[in-house]
């Protein structure tokens, strides 16, 4: 469940390359090193539609009671919270975090440049932001220069949430999610909802290699619709090969997608799913209910 976007060339299964070795360096160079060059953009994409989704769901919370925390699942360096909470962009992030200037720090200077940036950038509609991955290093970063307001690395996908976890969901009116898709299933998410103490919304980016009706079907028995727009594709990142490419081609497919235009030019594609209460639905904006 490492990191949004998990996915590198030193291992390879079922054809879509893996990068687990970028997670668990003690902060966030080695990410952008290696995905600045695959024109890695899926959270740039989300940035917008975190933002929207947060403060809608936001405006449902009685003013009298703490407000709702996002939880984003397989937050690696806190690239989302970042996106969610401060005045920076994805471009600006990959910049900074592949310049001759920072690769000559230590983790520690850039632990304490990293905190100053963000705290002069934060936004003053920011909300709390708490962070599940199963990366310590990744979240503990995130944690220390103040990007995640909580991290947590239980692996749902093995058990049910820790107790600091439980005790967070408390708080979670948000779940969001890019590029994990591959690697979480409806376990994590079943867990999830199972100890949350509000109405939780999801919103996921997941590429179309992956078939989202699994969890989709978890969520439903939770009482969450799920809608797709299936007209608007996001790109991901370019494929690291042909043979990246070649399996993405054939799940996309194998799925009843058409990769004519999209992965057959050379990227990941994804969809973006709204999950919310049935009422809610409702009032949202677009979208067809998913398969």
């Amino acid at each position: 469940m490492a990191g949004a976007g998990s996915g590198g060339t030193e291992g390879v299964t079922g054809g879509k390359s893996r990068f687990e070795d970028i997670y668990g360096r003690p902060d966030p160079r080695a990410y952008f090193g290696r995905l600045a060059p695959l024109e890695y953009e899926i959270p740039h994409h989300a940035q917008p539609v975190f933002r929207r989704a947060a403060a809608d769901r936001a405006a449902l919370d009685d003013a009298r009671t703490h407000g709702t925390a996002v939880l984003d699942l397989c937050c690696s360096y806190g690239i989302n919270a970042a996106l969610l909470n401060h005045d920076v962009t994805l471009a600006e992030m990959c910049e900074r975090y592949t310049s001759p200037g920072s690769r000559t720090m230590s983790t520690a200077e850039l632990t304490a440049s990293d905190k100053a940036f963000y705290a002069a950038r934060r936004r003053p509609d920011a909300v709390p932001v708490y962070g599940l991955d199963v990366s310590a290093p990744a979240a503990r970063y995130a944690l220390e220069v103040g990007l995640l307001d909580a991290a947590f690395t239980d692996d749902l996908e093995q058990g049910p949430p820790g107790p600091g976890l439980s005790r967070a969901l408390a708080d979670v009116g948000l779940v969001t999610l890019t590029g994990g898709g591959s690697y979480v299933t409806a376990r994590t998410f079943t867990a999830l909802l199972e100890g949350a103490r509000r109405p939780v919304w999801v919103s996921a980016f997941v590429l179309r290699t992956v078939s989202y009706e699994p969890i989709a079907g978890a969520l439903a028995v939770h009482g969450l619709s799920t809608t797709v727009d299936a007209s608007r594709l996001y790109p991901q990142r370019l494929f690291t090969d042909a043979r990246e490419q070649r399996y993405a081609i054939a799940a996309v497919r194998a799925l009843g997608g058409d990769p004519t235009g999209y992965e057959e030019n050379g990227r990941f594609y994804a969809l973006h799913y709204e999950s919310r209460p049935h009422a809610a639905v409702h009032r949202a904006r677009g979208g067809s209910p998913a398969p």
